[in-house]
This record gives C-alpha cells, structure tokens and sequence, in this order.
C-alpha cells in the first residue's frame, strides 16, 4: 500500500521528494536516463507526466516540455511501455502517472487502468477529474490496486475537504496556491492552509506547485510529508542538460 510506503519512508526522513518528468522529453531515453538519476539522487516517488495538447494545470515550463514532446512524436502507447521499463528497473520507488483525464477517457477507463497496473504503476493523478465525476475511472484503478490521487487547494471548502478524503487513499496533493505550476509560492503563509487540510484527512500530505530548492524543501518540514518537484527539473534539463538532474535533486536536501 503506497499510504504505508510513505509512512515507513518518513519513519527515516523528516520529509520525502516527489519529483517529475514528463515522458518523452527531451526524449524516451532522456526520460529513463532522468529517472534513474532521480533514484540514485534518493527520491521516494516520481510522476511520470504522459504528455497532452492542454495541459491546464501546467505553467509554461511543463507545458512546453509536453509540446516538445508531442513534436518529437511521443505516444501514449510509447508512454506506458516506457513507464514499464521503468517499473521493472526501479521496482522500489512508487511510480505514478500524472495526465488529463482525456488520454484515459480515449483510451477508456478500464483499459488504463488494466494497462497501468501491468505497467507496474502504483497510481495516477489526474488534476482535471473532480471526484464527482471520476467514480467510474477510480473504481477501475481501485480493482487493479492503484491509488487515485486527488488534490486540495486553498480554495477548497473544509466541507468539500472532508469528501474528497473519502474517496482517497494514498495520500492527498496539497496545490500550494492558486494557478498553474512553476510560479515562486510563499510557503511561510501556509500554515492555516495545512491546517485545515490536516483536519481533513490523516493521510499524508504532498505538496506542490512552485518548490525549487533547498530553501522550500526545508520550509515544508513538519508541515507535509512529500515536498513535489516538477518544473525546477525540467528548468534544469533545459538549461543544464540532463547530467545535471541528479546534482540538482541532492541539492535539495542540502
């Protein structure tokens, strides 16, 4: 169960790193040669983003890593024999699809989630599915045995916290702000936040949406359990090159 990976990881760690690519991006073997790089850098779990067209909760920087994906040819069916690979190479690290829920409505429910279990995926976040809509897609991954993440924001009623806590198990993404990914976010203000999210559900928390170094990660220290890194790597990859990844993530536990 990923809820209890979690909970012994932090038993170790005062927190953990959720990092993320985007699959195909620079390229296939780009994207396996990051992941093994984030592992070897000590990271607990990873988003494997299968690129789209509209990626509505991404900034700029993911979202022109999806474009350049989809330019150089990425597919969806590329995409999950890559997450497999990578399942098979790294068997002990939670490996997570992050998409929109269009790639598994085309594909059809129950065929992504029959497919992402054999994959070897342990979950999938899907920022656009509001819970009401999503039962028939969390029920299929419920019967392969995968985690459906959901997501709080600061905009989220405690009422509605509390639903969305029902129909979760894993652990809950914690959006840092209002906004898409990337953007600079003042994590000192978000104490009356996390608390309500605390009330809300017992599961652990993630968050995400604008950490970038060690500063942030040492910030969210006894206030989440998962410090979320996407955009600052894809930065890295861009102007660093993908040698630089696993430097880049050491350096956010200082």
């Amino acid at each position: 169960m990923l809820e209890q990976y979690i909970r012994s990881e932090r038993q170790k760690k005062p927190i953990l790193l959720m990092t993320h690519i985007v699959l195909g991006y620079p390229s296939f073997q780009a994207s396996m040669d990051i992941v093994d790089a984030m592992v070897e850098a000590g990271v607990e779990l990873i988003e494997l983003q299968i690129p789209f067209s509209e990626p509505m909760a991404d900034g700029p920087v993911i979202l022109q890593a999806n474009q350049r994906a989809l330019h150089a040819g990425a597919t969806v069916e590329r995409c999950f024999e890559v997450a497999a690979t990578l399942a098979k190479r790294h068997p002990q690290i939670p490996l997570l699809f992050m998409t929109y829920y269009n790639i598994a409505f085309k594909r059809g429910v129950r065929q992504f989630a029959t497919d992402a279990s054999a994959a070897g995926l342990r979950g999938a976040i899907i920022p656009d599915l509001p819970h009401e809509e999503g039962q028939e897609l969390f029920a299929a991954m419920r019967e392969q045995k995968l985690e459906p993440i959901l997501l709080f924001s600061p905009s989220t009623s405690d009422a509605r916290m509390r639903e969305i806590a029902t129909h979760q198990s894993g652990f809950i993404y914690t959006v840092a702000r209002k906004g898409v990914t990337g953007a600079r976010t003042d994590f000192s203000s978000l104490d009356p936040y996390l608390a309500r999210c605390r009330a809300a559900t017992k599961l652990p928390l993630a968050l995400g949406f604008g950490v970038k170094d060690h500063q942030d990660v040492s910030e969210l220290i006894g206030k989440v359990d998962i410090a979320v890194v996407g955009s600052q790597t894809i930065k890295v990859i861009d102007e660093q090159g993908s040698a630089h990844v696993k430097d880049f993530i050491q350096s956010l536990r200082g």
